[in-house]
């Protein structure tokens, strides 16, 4: 997909020799050479973004593993899905194995040697498994339209792309988009299917994938400005 899954800012320096990245907690800022267009700028971030990305997540992940390791415990926990807040309550059980219940919140039934990890592997397969019944929903909605059917459709942890679309038109969808409102799943479904018929970002491949959603641009901004948070947010 064409757009960040991460928000930026630019900062003019007269001293700066030439275009730089600085990555802290949730903020990415450029540092530029006044005279360098915004356009190269852009380029140049966008060619940087897999690096971007990967230092967030170490930087998220150092910053977790300072958050209390029994969260799931704490009467106030909450987990984002379909862009609203949800409280998760924790019940030790005499099964052997654990189960997840939706209604209103997300109740976990875990057996009484199961610990923080557990609980964590078993929402993100309870998670992955809803990723994949909507997706499948929407590319059953989406794809007769103009013939935009996939060969296989699976469902993967990334950390620097939502969504893509193989030579072989198989499309893989990022499940913590399961966090995100509905309306931005489906953008990100309608993205790649509209890539097995336009593999590129040119005018006929916007106005395809508008023929869909004629609203998608709000989608697309969606994840400009919370992408980032998004992929950082989970657990």
């Amino acid at each position: 997909m064409s757009q960040l899954p991460f928000d930026y800012s630019i900062r003019r320096s007269q001293r700066a020799s030439k275009v730089r990245i600085t990555v802290s907690l949730g903020k990415v800022e450029v540092v530029a050479p006044e005279q360098v267009p915004e356009r190269l700028i852009r380029q140049f971030v966008a060619a940087k973004q897999h690096w971007v990305m990967q230092v967030l997540a170490k930087l998220a992940s150092r910053h977790n593993q300072h958050c209390e390791q029994a969260a799931f415990y704490r009467p106030d926990v909450e987990m984002t899905y379909q862009g609203s807040p949800y409280p998760i309550t924790v019940k030790t059980t005499t099964a052997k194995r654990m189960k997840i219940e939706f209604s209103a919140g997300f109740t976990v039934h875990k057996p009484a040697s199961a610990g923080q990890e557990a609980i964590k592997t078993a929402l993100a397969a309870w998670l992955k498994k809803q990723t994949k019944q909507q997706v499948v929903e929407l590319v059953e909605r989406h794809g007769g339209k103009h013939g935009l059917v996939p060969r296989s459709i699976t469902i993967k942890s990334q950390k620097s792309r939502w969504g893509s679309c193989g030579i072989r038109n198989d499309i893989h969808i990022n499940w913590l988009l399961m966090a995100a409102p509905p309306s931005v799943l489906e953008y990100v479904v309608v993205h790649e299917l509209c890539h097995l018929r336009v593999r590129n970002h040119s005018a006929d491949f916007w106005a395809l994938v508008e023929l869909h959603l004629p609203d998608y641009k709000n989608q697309r901004r969606w994840l400009k400005q919370h992408g980032a948070n998004l992929l950082r947010s989970w657990l």
